[in-house]
């Protein structure tokens, strides 16, 4: 496999119509209400229809998924028909609400063409999902788990492949999904066109890329691992004890209507839930033990806004997509600091607006640095009159005489290897 190329130089193009779409695909971008195409849109379209292998590095929010669906589906479009079981686009991603985002958005794009598309996660039953592979597809959304399972069940064959997918990919290795990608690539034909599409561009993302992609164009349109300039970030200190009481103070005074809040743990989401309900503040949580029926209705839930808050797991970071969300709580400090660009990125999208706030309790000063490296900002520390911690921050990166200072640690507490998981 070849090495990466360098990025993509030269005038951008301004419109949808300079980038090499059919007239099918222009009408529907117009009708959506796009007129101008995000700089990952502007880069990756052309070189999806070319044919070439594409590495995209972009953050969350920019538009990505419509920088390989639309190129996509006009390369599906007018081809030959899919034989049973088998499928002409695969596309792989980490999560379940994100399949269904994902495929939503073939669905969408794809509407004036004849193009058979669906998703397919665990969570629910897998026999509709063999049934719809019965007559072929044109494009398949899956996680890795589900499509092994497919696969392991003589429900779907890969001879007709022309296109793979990887959507987030730095997400599935961060999920342990890295065993089941390898196999997966076994399955397919050598000759394919692959697209890698990740948030953030670290060295196992790098070395994935070169085992997988021949001779790819490297699109980094933002730097890695960056956040978006569009959403205010601001980290209140508090005693750990009194996260709770803050976020219902700052719901209440800022009259927040929509909240998506992320904590660290599964226990840790459901607990917040009950203490908001029996404040009186609608809410839901969404997680990995959570059944895939609860997590859509949460998730339909907090859209239509009957849930006022919607309280989250880094594991659906990536499948969250709320129009115009205004407003992201870092209940906890996540200990990957990755994750802290996925989390916020829920938030700005498209150019809109967004505010991300962050909780820091004393015992999560290595998580700020290394999030504050990752990033390369500093942050400045908001107290929240009422709410000071009753003793100084012990480990705090920031020379400022209420704080102090603490020696660097690259490594984020509390986190070894991943531990694997099927999103079956």
């Amino acid at each position: 496999m070849g090495k990466l190329e360098e990025p993509l130089n030269g005038t951008l193009a301004m419109s949808f119509s300079a980038l090499g779409l059919c007239d099918g695909l222009l009408k529907t971008v117009e009708e959506q209400g796009y007129t101008t195409p995000t700089e990952i849109q502007r880069e990756a379209i052309p070189a999806v229809l070319s044919q070439r292998d594409v590495m995209a590095v972009a953050q969350t929010g920019t538009g990505k998924t419509a920088g390989f669906v639309l190129p996509v589906v006009q390369r599906l479009s007018g081809g030959p028909s899919p034989q049973s079981k088998t499928v002409r686009a695969l596309i792989i991603t980490p999560t379940r609400e994100l399949a269904a985002q994902v495929e939503k958005s073939v669905q969408n794009y794809s509407r004036d063409m004849n193009i058979r598309s669906a998703a397919a996660f665990g969570g629910v039953r897998i026999e509709p999902q063999i049934a719809q592979l019965q007559g072929g597809l044109d494009v398949l959304v899956a996680t890795p788990g589900r499509l092994i399972d497919l696969y392991n069940q003589q429900a779907v064959n890969f001879e007709q492949l022309e296109i793979l997918v990887l959507d987030e990919a730095d997400r599935m290795l961060d999920l342990g999904f890295i065993d089941d990608i390898r196999r997966i690539q076994t399955l397919l034909p050598s000759q394919r066109q692959t697209l890698m599409f990740s948030a953030t561009f670290s060295k196992a993302i790098k070395s994935l890329a070169q085992g997988m992609l021949n001779n790819p164009l490297l699109i980094e349109v933002t730097a890695a691992n960056s956040t978006v300039d569009s959403i205010k970030q601001k980290i209140h200190p508090v005693d750990k004890a009194r996260k709770s009481e803050l976020l219902l103070h700052l719901i209440n005074k800022k009259k927040w209507h929509q909240v998506l809040v992320f904590t660290r743990t599964k226990k840790g989401a459901d607990s917040l839930v009950v203490q908001l309900e029996d404040s009186g503040v609608s809410a839901a949580s969404i997680h990995a033990n959570r059944t895939q029926h609860a997590r859509t209705l949460a998730l339909d839930g907090f859209r239509s806004g009957n849930v006022k808050v919607l309280v989250a797991t880094d594991l659906a970071s990536r499948g969250i997509d709320v129009n115009q969300l205004s407003c992201v709580v870092n209940f906890d400090m996540p200990y990957l600091a990755e994750d802290y660009v996925h989390r916020i990125g829920r938030t700005g999208r498209a150019g809109s607006a967004g505010l991300a706030v962050s909780f820091f309790s004393e015992d999560e000063a290595k998580q700020l640095q290394s999030i504050e490296r990752v990033i390369g900002r500093k942050f400045e520390l908001e107290t929240i009159p009422g709410f000071a911690p009753s003793k100084k921050v012990a480990a705090s990166p920031f020379d400022d005489e209420e704080y102090g200072n603490f020696e660097a640690d690259p490594q984020p507490r509390g986190r070894g290897k991943p531990k694997r998981r099927r999103s079956r």
